[in-house]
């Protein structure tokens, strides 16, 4: 029975490709990119810890519209997520569609604009976005991350130092090895919750454009996840995965 299951499967493969435009299905199953820590990508939620985020979630929306089986394939951080869809081992995932990763994948249309901002501890001297960047400030940022690039040249006095997870920028707060953290909002809104006292700074020091990711060769697809991001949006189901995975920090649209 398994593996009469298996060849029906199969035999439906080239329809679904066909179907979506040959957006993602090459093994079969839609293998979602994740990593822990952000709302706009994967949290745990509730007492229960069942995963939410908007990469989770879209993700899983799409393999229930395509039909095809969900793998959720974890990293320890966003630049891990975009090296596994430049190489191929993922095909999906809900990131900061930025110049320099333009290059590397392909992009829908930009669903979700966050505000990019700064945690600090409560008794930092930090008070305002200007503060940041002066002589013998160190600021945490995710290793590989577009923030890390941005604030590289931005920076005239402040000192970067990468972090290897989200976890570890945490560590590296309590620790005072870095005096302010840097990344979009609604990261740091989440960070804040686990850090009493932690202040997300007023102000921001760019935006985030936030849209669905896909390897490059694969863009015959995108019109299909243009209709697919689209109809998410229009439904509210898109604001229901912002609001069940607790995304804080949201631009207005301009």
């Amino acid at each position: 029975m398994l593996t009469l299951r298996r060849l029906a499967f199969s035999a439906l493969l080239p329809l679904i490709w066909i179907l979506a435009g040959c957006v993602a299905v090459p093994t079969g199953s839609l293998r979602v990119g994740v990593y822990p820590g952000s709302p706009t990508s994967m949290v745990a939620v509730g007492k229960s810890g069942d995963k939410a985020g908007v990469a989770h979630d879209l993700g899983i929306a799409l393999g229930a519209k395509l039909g095809v089986p969900v793998k959720l394939v974890e990293f320890a951080r966003v630049a891990q997520v975009i090296d596994a869809l430049k190489a191929g081992d993922v095909d999906f995932t809900f990131t900061n569609a930025s110049e320099s990763r333009m290059r590397d994948v392909a992009f829908a249309p930009t669903l979700l604009r966050l505000e990019l901002g700064y945690l600090v501890l409560p008794d930092s001297p930090i008070k305002t976005v200007s503060d940041v960047d002066q002589a013998g400030m160190r600021v945490g940022v995710s290793q590989g991350s577009t923030s890390q690039g941005v604030l590289g040249r931005q920076f005239k006095n402040a000192k970067l130092v990468p972090a290897a997870s989200l976890t570890q920028a945490q560590d590296l707060l309590r620790q005072h090895a870095i005096d302010a953290f840097a990344t979009n909002k609604g990261i740091l809104f989440e960070l804040s919750d686990a850090l009493p006292g932690a202040r997300v700074l007023d102000g921001r020091w760019g935006f985030e454009a936030l849209a669905i990711a896909i390897p490059k060769g694969r863009e015959a697809g995108l019109p299909y996840l243009l209709r697919f991001g689209q109809d998410a949006a229009d439904s509210g189901q898109l604001q229901a995965m912002v609001q069940r995975a607790g995304l804080r920090g949201t631009a207005r649209s301009e």
